[in-house]
């Protein structure tokens, strides 16, 4: 299915959406390294339940508060290319930091400086691609997500061999050398990238084209960006979309499962089921390699039959398995719910981000996709905090209750998105 979708891309396009892919997985790595070493930073500063909700309600805040302008200078400026230079620097720049930290606040102050930077990637690469690939954004986001979950993946299974040799000090220290040298590549060959639209095709021209592969691409260009009039009257058209609001409220309680669940999934596999560090790493491993062969699959059906009919699908399964997982336990099938979750839950994400770039003038995709982002990392700062609040009252497991009611909210808010502001089935 993939290559049929992919055929009558360049090799020009083909490696630029695998070097903005291969960062998107970058950006994914560094936070699922964090939430493998989390419980070992907990146990060695001594942290409660609620304070490590709190390390990464701190993240997700300066990430909410981040993104909205992000996504304005992204829309802005428009030097894509060095955008996602300087996010993918600035995600992995903090994590060496935290491996000089002794207290508490300088790790809180650590993970902030991660949210403000990795929240940049998404206002500037998300719409890039939808731009780049205007007939295909679900399946193309979609692999843009994959990326994700490799980095989500492949980030647990690496650190829980590391750990049987480093510390987690070392391996923070490490672990900024993939980030830097990505970002030099980013730099060298996106650098100057932007897109501009294709000027209409006179009608001399179409003997020639017919000769020509069909690549539905803007032209590349050095510039970009517009005025401060011309991005003003965007976002006032931006802010009369049908349907906008309730699609971030949506793509916000969806984020506060998914990021409550990475914070406190580990730690109930470690401490209430009681398996070492490296299955533990596997299990996370498997959450992500599901959600990695639902992405495509959920994405091409989305361009298809409709991003709603897919959202809806996707939301109402993952709240049943969720409410499954508080009455299996510490039982082997738990860790089984875990994937199916990870195929129904994670392949949501690149559908919401296509229908909300196409429900948005191509001029503020940046600040449409930082608008969304913004208001998921608000949500994801409170959700942790509250989860933690909730284990240490009433035990570990009990988080997995308020992890089934926000994606039910996240379902209801698709649901009340009018008909009319959905996307219809190509014929």
């Amino acid at each position: 299915m993939a290559t049929a979708l992919l055929s009558g891309m360049t090799r020009l396009e083909s490696r630029n959406m695998g070097l903005i892919i291969l960062g998107h997985a970058l950006t994914h790595w560094y936070p699922a390294t964090f939430y493998m070493l989390l419980p070992l930073i907990g146990s060695e500063m001594g942290l409660s339940y609620s304070q490590i909700g709190f390390i990464m309600t701190c993240q997700y805040a300066a990430g909410a508060i981040s993104n909205v302008p992000g996504g304005m200078l992204v829309d802005v400026w428009g030097k894509k290319g060095q955008l996602m230079a300087l996010s993918l620097f600035w995600v992995g720049f903090p994590y060496l930091l935290m491996g000089f930290t002794t207290e508490y606040w300088m790790l809180l102050l650590c993970v902030m400086l991660v949210g403000i930077g990795n929240n940049l990637w998404h206002p500037t690469a998300i719409p890039l691609l939808g731009r780049m690939f205007p007939e295909r954004k679900g399946f193309v986001l979609s692999l843009h997500g994959m990326g994700g979950n490799v980095g989500d993946a492949l980030a647990p299974l690496v650190v829980g061999v590391l750990l049987t040799t480093l510390s987690w000090r070392e391996i923070v220290l490490l672990n900024v050398v993939p980030g830097a040298a990505m970002s030099v590549l980013l730099l060298f060959f996106l650098g100057a990238l932007t897109f501009a639209p294709k000027a209409k095709a006179s009608p001399s021209d179409a003997d020639h084209s017919k000769n020509q592969p069909a690549t539905n691409q803007p032209a590349i260009v050095n510039g970009g960006g517009q005025s401060m009039t011309s991005y003003m009257e965007g976002l006032r058209t931006l802010m009369r979309t049908r349907g906008l609001f309730m699609l971030t409220l949506s793509s916000s309680f969806r984020s506060m499962t998914q990021g409550t669940l990475l914070t406190f999934l580990p730690l109930y596999l470690a401490k209430d089921m009681k398996y070492d560090i490296f299955w533990v790493g596997v299990i996370l491993a498997i959450l992500q390699l599901a959600g990695f062969i639902a992405a495509p699959i959920a994405g091409h059906l989305s361009d298809t039959m409709g991003r709603k009919t897919i959202l809806v699908s996707c939301f109402g399964v993952s709240g049943v398995v969720l409410l499954l997982m508080t009455f299996a336990g510490a039982t082997p099938l738990f860790v089984f719910l875990i994937a199916v979750l990870g195929f129904f839950l994670y392949a949501a994400r690149p559908i919401m981000q296509a229908w909300m770039l196409e429900a948005t003038p191509k001029n503020m995709g940046g600040t449409a996709i930082g608008l969304m982002f913004g208001m998921q990392s608000g949500a994801q700062a409170i959700a942790p905090v509250l989860g933690g609040i909730v284990a240490d009252q009433y035990g570990l497991l009990s988080a997995f209750y308020l992890l089934a009611a926000t994606i039910i909210l996240a379902n209801i808010m698709v649901i009340w998105i009018p008909s009319s502001d959905t996307v219809e089935a190509k014929k």
